[in-house]
């Protein structure tokens, strides 16, 4: 039977985190009565260097519950490299991981079609919402933009899908080749190629504690997505560069035929406006060329996504292959 393993990122999720635990603990007994599940399946939380109570309750748990593991990362690293280093702790462990966000706006319920795909040879299994509708308006119009954006750049992504799935340990092994310090794993699992599919569910509202996910982390994923995963951008500015050679040359062939036919108006305003425009143009196409050469700084460095301070699933002995 396969053994299962449910990965939870956290940061500072103290006042959700029991709610969480409780209704965890509740679904993985269920699959393990139904045989869904081989009973060492287990629950790992991962803590980002969380500032409030959140490690001291994993700890708790994990003396309370046989099921329940918990992964301290040395000091605050983000969702994506949180996500990351339990998922490749986990891979050595289990033989499908599912990955959730503690505030469990995700539902459950759905990890056992999940299974059930993952039975019928799926190696990973995307959960996707069906609606937006305990978004507000601002948030569904910014989701559908990014998504829009994310085609125009053409990343290949799923849509209305976060990071809510279920991995095979085949897949995760592919995973872990990819040692990108940039992190978009919503463009980086779908490169895996593996046979995938999708669930549906419905969004809850948040229980407890307040988003991660900001409007300036939403924006500053968006770009990181972007700048990772495709070369776009670069041409854009290629092609701007051309546009605006073009209609210079435009514009020195009427001002040619001006000067002709003796009708030479004073173009200050047009001089200097010209003038504003390139160098905006100039200064934006740069900044951008710098960001992806940033990101080829911090590749080279090959410096460590993250450090685990605690790991006290290294008292449970490996899955033997």
């Amino acid at each position: 039977m396969n053994r299962l393993c449910i990965v939870v990122p956290c940061y500072n999720e103290e006042e959700a985190l029991a709610y969480t635990n409780t209704e965890l603990i509740s679904i993985i007994r269920r699959l393990m009565e139904a045989g869904k599940v081989d009973k060492e399946s287990f629950i790992l939380y991962v803590d980002d260097g969380s500032r409030d109570n959140t490690w001291n309750m994993i700890e708790n748990f994990h003396k309370e519950y046989a099921c329940v593991f918990g992964l301290k990362l040395a000091r605050n690293t983000g969702h994506q490299n949180a996500l990351t280093a339990g998922l490749l702790v986990a891979k050595d462990h289990g033989d499908m991981v599912v990955s959730i966000d503690a505030d469990l706006q995700d539902d459950v319920s759905v990890i056992e079609e999940m299974i059930d795909k993952y039975e019928q040879g799926y190696d990973i299994v995307y959960g996707v919402r069906k609606k937006r509708d305990t978004d507000t308006y601002f948030k569904r119009t910014t989701a559908l933009s990014f998504y829009r954006l994310m085609q125009l750049m053409k990343i290949d992504i799923v849509y209305n899908h976060a990071d809510y799935r279920l991995m095979s340990k085949r897949a995760l092994e592919v995973f872990s080749g990819y040692t990108e310090r940039n992190l978009f794993l919503r463009g980086i699992i779908p490169l895996i190629g593996y046979r995938s599919t999708i669930v549906k569910y419905d969004r809850k509202s948040r229980i407890a504690g307040e988003s991660k996910y900001p409007l300036s982390k939403m924006l500053s994923m968006a770009f990181e997505g972007i700048t990772s995963f495709s070369i776009q951008p670069i041409l854009m500015i290629t092609n701007l560069g051309l546009f605006i050679v073009f209609c210079s040359i435009l514009a020195a062939i009427y001002g040619l035929c001006s000067y002709l036919s003796g009708k030479v108006v004073a173009g200050w305003t047009s001089i200097i406006l010209s003038i504003w425009f390139i160098g905006g143009v100039q200064l934006l196409s740069v900044g951008l060329i710098g960001t992806y050469i940033g990101k080829i700084y911090i590749e080279v460095k090959h410096r460590p996504r993250y450090n685990i301070e605690t790991n006290n699933l290294m008292e449970r002995p490996h899955e033997e292959s």
